[in-house]
C-alpha cells in the first residue's frame, strides 16, 4: 500500500541504505552495507569545491563479520565520500566491535565502542539495522544445518536468539508454535 497522496512538494536529497548478507566459504557470514547522501542541486563544499547534482556528499561502506552465534570477528568500516576531509581517519575504531555478540544490549554495545567523538555518525547508524539483517541472513541457512547436525550428532537445540525479539516471535505467538514449538510458551501448550 503507497503512502498518501503529500502536498506539492519539491525532491531534494536522497539517503540511499542497501543492506547484504553473504555466506562465507569457511563458514562465516558477511554482512554489508553501502549508504549514499545525494543532493537533486548544485552546492559548494569548502573541502571538496563545487559539488554537482547526484554526486555523493556521503558515502559509506562497511562490512561486518560473524559467525554462527551472532559474535563479531572482523569489522572493515570504508568512507569513500565525505564533507570533511578527516571524516575516513575514523574508520579503524571500528575494529573495536570485534568480539561483540549481536542480540540483547546491540545498540548500547556499539554506542560505548563507536558513539559519539569515537565513531561516524553515518557509520553507526548502519550498524543497528545489522542485527536483523543478520537474522534475515542467518537464521534459516544455520537453522536448517543445525537440524541436520542434530540428526546425525544428536546435539541438543538451542533456544533461537530471534525468541522474544517483536510481537511476531513472541515465545507465546503462533509463529513461534509453527515454528519452534519446543519453545512455546502459549496457554495452549501441550
Amino acid at each position: 500500500m503507497p503512502l498518501p497522496e503529500s502536498s506539492p512538494r519539491k525532491h531534494v536529497h536522497t539517503r540511499a541504505i542497501d543492506y547484504r548478507g553473504y555466506e562465507r566459504e569457511d563458514g562465516l557470514w558477511d554482512i554489508e552495507a553501502h549508504m549514499t547522501d545525494i543532493k537533486t542541486y548544485k552546492f559548494s563544499n569548502n573541502w571538496r569545491g563545487e559539488m554537482e547534482a547526484g554526486e555523493p556528499l556521503h558515502e559509506m561502506l562497511l562490512r561486518v563479520t560473524i559467525d554462527d552465534d551472532f559474535t563479531i570477528q572482523d569489522v572493515v568500516a570504508v568512507t569513500d565520500n565525505s564533507p570533511f576531509e578527516m571524516c575516513p581517519d575514523i574508520t579503524p575504531n571500528y575494529k573495536s566491535l570485534i568480539g561483540i555478540q549481536m542480540g540483547p544490549g546491540w545498540r548500547k554495545a556499539i554506542r560505548l565502542k563507536v558513539g559519539g567523538v569515537q565513531g561516524c555518525t553515518h557509520l553507526t547508524e548502519l550498524l543497528f539495522p545489522m542485527a536483523t539483517v543478520a537474522m534475515q541472513t542467518i537464521w534459516p541457512l544455520s537453522r536448517k544445518r543445525r537440524k541436520s547436525e542434530e540428526n546425525t550428532e544428536q546435539k541438543p537445540a538451542r533456544r533461537p536468539i530471534i525468541l522474544d525479539t517483536c510481537h511476531a516471535w513472541s515465545s507465546d505467538s503462533p509463529v513461534v508454535k509453527e515454528n519452534t514449538p519446543k519453545y512455546y510458551t502459549g496457554k495452549d501448550k501441550s
